[in-house]
């Protein structure tokens, strides 16, 4: 065999050796990120059991919060709420409440996902939300809530309907001085809005389906290797 045929036979063997471990690495970095989810979710269920954090009207790090359990009182002011538009609810359109919370002491405030609600057959009605005038106490989940990498429009407000909600879109949006979270709501106050929250997903199942991707592509490479090589052998 010639210096030249040699070299041309062992470019397909680095090739597959370069590719086999390019899939390894990435199947391997994803198992790593599948690994920290779920150190994240059981932090999340370790803070779930401690007792709530409570929210005062003193400025609040989200990152402090994120997740954790939390309460607040203060007067709720439906004049600056907003309603998040396109949420299905056992297959019925409708809306999630937010409004903001006055803190009790002070002129701060925090947004409250008060829960969901369904839509009018008029959309150009808002559904009547029962709002108590007094004092009331908020527990729930602190969150930070993030833009969706895909918004239906650029058209994202439409009065109090909004298609998505950001702390920094509400503030552009309403005069008031919010935390820089939200507060899920999940005790009940007789309001009629649905709190059937799911559990923050930590996409630990998203990680494991990439890593058995990669698997199996390095598998997939070793494979068309192996018999693109046994018959190159039996050509005469």
């Amino acid at each position: 065999m010639s210096g030249l045929e040699r070299r041309s036979g062992a470019r397909p063997l680095l090739a597959a050796i370069a590719g086999i471990a390019a899939a390894l690495a990435l199947g391997n970095w994803q198992l790593d990120r599948a690994a920290q989810k779920r150190e994240a979710q059981a932090r999340f269920e370790a803070m779930a059991a401690q007792p709530p954090i409570t929210v005062t009207g003193t400025g609040i790090a989200a990152s402090d919060v994120d997740l954790r359990r939390v309460q607040a009182r203060g007067v709720f002011d439906p004049r600056h709420a907003v309603y998040i538009d396109n949420r299905i609810h056992h297959g019925v359109p409708g809306y999630e409440v937010v409004m903001p919370l006055q803190l009790e002491g002070g002129e701060r405030y925090v947004l409250v996902n008060r829960g969901w609600v369904a839509r009018t057959a008029d959309r150009a009605q808002l559904p009547r939300v029962a709002t108590a005038p007094d004092t009331v106490t908020v527990r729930g989940i602190a969150m930070v809530p993030r833009k969706r990498t895909l918004e239906l429009s650029d058209h994202v407000m439409e009065g109090a309907i909004w298609q998505n909600l950001t702390i920094e879109r509400y503030r552009e949006a309403r005069p008031l001085g919010i935390q820089p979270f939200l507060i899920r709501q999940d005790n009940e106050v007789g309001d009629g809005l649905v709190r059937e929250w799911e559990a923050p997903d930590f996409g630990i199942d998203k990680h494991y389906g990439y890593a058995f991707q990669w698997f199996a592509l390095a598998g997939t490479i070793l494979v068309f290797y192996a018999v693109t090589r046994y018959r190159r052998k039996r050509e005469p």
